[in-house]
């Protein structure tokens, strides 16, 4: 079956506009959470870990707006749907799931077991 690239690409167009912009949320509110004159050191603890918190759903999602990105790279490039460690095709099913994946899910869950991730399998059990 064949991919239907435009389609994929509107959502990839959509997935990127999103997380711009949860980008740009997540760094601004973690700028304005700057601590207040009068604070005692359990205010500055948790001020500091909701700065940390919203740096770190900020870096999530740079990671997926690269990997976004990436794909539309490829949708213009002709290799979309192409996995890019062995060269099959990434399953339809996968792609419709996670239309920015690089990986068929074969090589994706090799990828995870080096990271120490469980695979999709495991997490499910």
């Amino acid at each position: 079956m064949s991919i239907d690239t435009q389609k994929a690409k509107r959502l990839l167009l959509e997935k990127e506009r999103e997380l711009s912009e949860e980008i740009a949320r997540s760094n601004e509110d973690a700028r304005d959470s700057s601590p207040s004159e009068v604070e005692d050191p359990i205010d500055e603890v948790t001020a500091s870990q909701a700065k940390a918190g919203l740096f770190a759903v900020s870096n999530v999602a740079a990671e997926t707006l690269s990997a976004v990105r990436a794909a539309l790279t490829r949708i213009d490039s002709g290799e979309y749907g192409v996995c890019i460690d062995c060269g099959r095709r990434i399953e339809e099913a996968r792609l419709n799931a996670v239309p920015w994946t690089p990986y068929c899910l074969e090589d994706q869950e090799k990828h995870d077991r080096e990271r120490g991730e469980p695979s999709v399998f495991e997490a499910a059990g």
